[in-house]
């Protein structure tokens, strides 16, 4: 049976390199993180708790990866780079193929972002797992949510609502085919931080204000709106559907793109006269943006359809507290 300390050591201490951040990492009380001159540091936590984040039995490899990808996603949305994360696991056992799998998930993200793990904490319990990611960037250009402005364009990246189309496949909420299952579940459980794109925003300095669509697009907007006290109007047939679900009915269409959640794109406020820039800034990290819609001085937000009238549509976003 793996003790705690043996279970760190085999499967989430990895040799030095050359290229590691901390000061001190993992193997004492505290790391130590020497912050590069003059830049701020970003700081965001997340938690997955299974049955309510993700099934019970989820694989592994996914998993480890998701769990890391819905921090750095946090980070693209303030336009931080990442450098670091800690990462606090409660596990009903110490399963050896489930800890080799959920580490070589996390881990082939974490080594495509250079985001070095320093620390945290293991215990047994309910699966959870909880993640603090550590993220840098000069003072002055984190993209918050209060900072839309009337008169910005409202974008998004990437596209939305098949992570949500997949999670209604499994709950039997519409039929879907194997093919279709597997291609929607893709961005369930194993979405992409928009990272580049984030960081390009912030600093180039062509975005106000930002967020990450995890809770879906209508509750997170929200956000931004609330903050910044300013509304919007978004073309609600605008919205850049994923591929399978593209495929489906309007109705559908509008629902999940609008507040399906689980998306993990940005959705940010930038000037009109930003346009060309923007696309261009997208284009060169190879992730489409789409702009659906305008912020504006009357607070609330207006729905409509392609042709500009109203949308009378029952959308909200997902509350980690409802049942």
């Amino acid at each position: 049976m793996l003790s705690e300390f043996d279970l760190i050591k085999h499967y989430f201490v990895r040799p030095s390199h050359a290229a590691a951040r901390a000061t001190l990492g993992i193997g004492d009380d505290c790391a130590l993180l020497t912050p590069t001159p003059g830049m701020q540091t970003a700081i965001s936590s997340d938690m997955l708790v299974e049955g309510r984040h993700f099934f019970a039995g989820a694989d592994a490899f996914k998993l480890g990866h998701k769990s890391l990808a819905v921090n750095l996603s946090d980070l693209a949305a303030m336009g931080a780079r990442p450098v670091a994360f800690t990462l606090a696991l409660a596990l009903p056992a110490a399963d050896r193929d489930w800890l080799a799998g959920f580490a070589a998930g996390l881990f082939a993200l974490a080594d495509a972002h250079g985001c070095e793990l320093i620390g945290g904490d293991t215990t047994k319990g309910p699966l959870t797992i909880c993640i603090t990611v550590f993220g840098e960037l000069a003072p002055g250009q984190a993209l918050r949510r209060a900072a839309a402005r009337p008169g910005d364009d409202l974008w998004i990246s990437g596209t939305l609502g098949d992570a949500r189309l997949a999670l209604a496949g499994y709950w039997n909420e519409v039929t879907l085919s194997e093919a279709e299952q597997q291609a929607s579940a893709v961005r369930m459980h194993t979405p992409t931080p928009r990272v580049a794109l984030g960081r390009l925003l912030a600093e180039q300095g062509l975005a106000h204000a930002a967020i990450d669509i995890s809770d879906g697009l209508v509750g997170d907007l929200g956000h931004i709106l609330k903050m910044s006290g300013v509304g919007a109007t978004m073309e609600v047939d605008a919205l850049p559907a994923g591929p399978v679900l593209a495929t489906r009915d309007a109705a559908l269409r509008r629902a999940y793109t609008a507040a399906g959640g689980d998306d993990y794109e940005l959705c940010f406020t930038a000037p009109a006269g930003a346009r060309a820039a923007i696309l261009a800034a997208a284009d060169s990290v190879g992730t489409p943006v789409t702009r659906v819609g305008r912020i504006e001085a009357e607070t609330g937000l207006r729905l409509v359809d392609a042709g500009g009238q109203a949308l009378d549509l029952r959308l909200a976003g997902f509350d980690h507290f409802a049942s």
